[in-house]
């Protein structure tokens, strides 16, 4: 161990605050092979897991909770403690984020404190203040700020663009958002929006190709990271001239359109529909004419399909492939599956299922999330 380096105590981010970074390596990959080895799934070729390229301020987005550490004490705003639902730790000098979401978080706080503003009490569902949502293009510097509130009182929304539009930042604020929700699930999701200033999109840029991030699209929250991964991936991947690839669970499409420049036709399925339409207009952004996305359940959609695809991508949620879903994609027979997973424990469980018609012939673990528990972890699969 050594000794923590983050001032916040308490905050429930960081699983693996103290312990040197090899060894937070060995733990990760040391997860995913007894997971291997429990569930009796033979790999041939199992590679050492890769580390993050960056191992501090990686984060581009982050979702921040307003709250207070004790009842009725100070506002904060940050992360919840560790094991606690109520109390919250302001974390403005977190070193997973970039340093502007530090400087914007501190900012936004100052200007409630300032204003009385009353925090939102997930409980009684009485207050205002609930969740402060900053994003940031990696590679165009770009900045999202969406302020979470509900309906109990009103934003004075002039001064608050006002504030953040006069910080000194690495990067440059394109977009400021204020949501309206009265939903009591603790979710900065639904509701409805106004854009406050500039526009509510940024954009990232990921293996040459341009992406526009709405503000409550998923999108990878590591992109040297995740960049890495899906060149390893396509690198595992046997030549795709002419071939016809299934991207499932596609979200925004990402690693669709970056094998569409070598495939025959990239089909994306993604049931949630903010995603679907980020696909399609990333698709037109970057010029790519044999990718088409399809909104929907997955089961449902392959139902309603005839071709067969040569190769299928796989990234689905943290619950993995459902099993009525995995055995209609292991119907298709393609001779090569990736699977790409941010659970090694769901991914493990339908490797197994899998493993009656394919082979797995290659595994590595990625740590794209250095000091948390999470791992992702890929494999290919080739059709016995």
């Amino acid at each position: 161990m050594t000794d923590p380096i983050c001032v916040h105590e308490g905050c429930g981010g960081c699983r693996f605050q103290g312990v040197p970074y090899a060894e937070q390596l060995a733990a990760k990959d040391g997860e995913l092979r007894r997971l291997v080895a429990d569930k009796g799934i033979d790999c041939e070729d199992y590679l050492e897991i890769a580390g993050s390229p960056r191992v501090f301020a990686y984060r581009s987005k982050m979702e921040y909770s307003f709250g207070d550490e004790r009842p009725d004490g100070p506002t904060t705003l940050g992360m919840h403690r560790r094991k606690s639902f109520m109390s919250v730790v302001t974390t403005d000098q977190c070193l997973l984020t970039d340093a502007d979401f530090n400087r914007i978080l501190a900012a936004v706080l100052a200007f409630s404190n300032e204003r009385a503003y009353r925090i939102y009490h997930r409980k009684s569902h009485v207050g205002f203040l609930r969740n402060l949502v900053v994003r940031k293009g990696a590679r165009t510097g770009e900045l999202l700020v969406n302020l979470v509130t509900s309906s109990q009182s009103a934003l004075d929304r002039e001064a608050f663009a006002d504030t953040l539009l006069a910080l000194q930042l690495d990067g440059h604020i394109v977009g400021i958002l204020h949501t309206v929700t009265d939903t009591v699930a603790d979710s900065t999701a639904g509701g409805e929006f106004d854009v406050l200033y500039g526009r509510d999109f940024y954009l990232e840029e990921i293996m040459g190709l341009k992406f526009k991030v709405s503000a409550f699209a998923f999108f990878q929250t590591n992109i040297e990271a995740v960049e890495r991964l899906y060149r390893t991936v396509i690198s595992w991947l046997p030549a795709l001239s002419r071939k016809r690839v299934f991207d499932l669970y596609c979200g925004a499409g990402t690693i669709a359109q970056a094998v569409a420049g070598e495939a025959g036709e990239v089909t994306g399925v993604e049931i949630v529909a903010a995603s679907v339409a980020a696909a399609r207009e990333n698709t037109k952004l970057n010029g790519l004419e044999n990718c088409r996305f399809i909104e929907g359940d997955v089961l449902a959609v392959l139902d309603g399909m005839d071709e067969k695809p040569d190769v299928i991508l796989l990234d689905p949620p943290r619950a993995g492939v459902h099993p009525a879903a995995l055995r209609k994609i292991a119907g298709f027979r393609a001779q090569t599956i990736a699977y790409i997973s941010c659970n090694p424990a769901s991914l493990t469980d339908n490797l197994r299922v899998l493993g009656e018609t394919y082979a797995v012939k290659r595994m590595q673990a990625f740590d794209n999330f250095p000091f948390t528990g999470h791992t992702e972890a890929a494999a290919l699969l080739e059709r016995k």
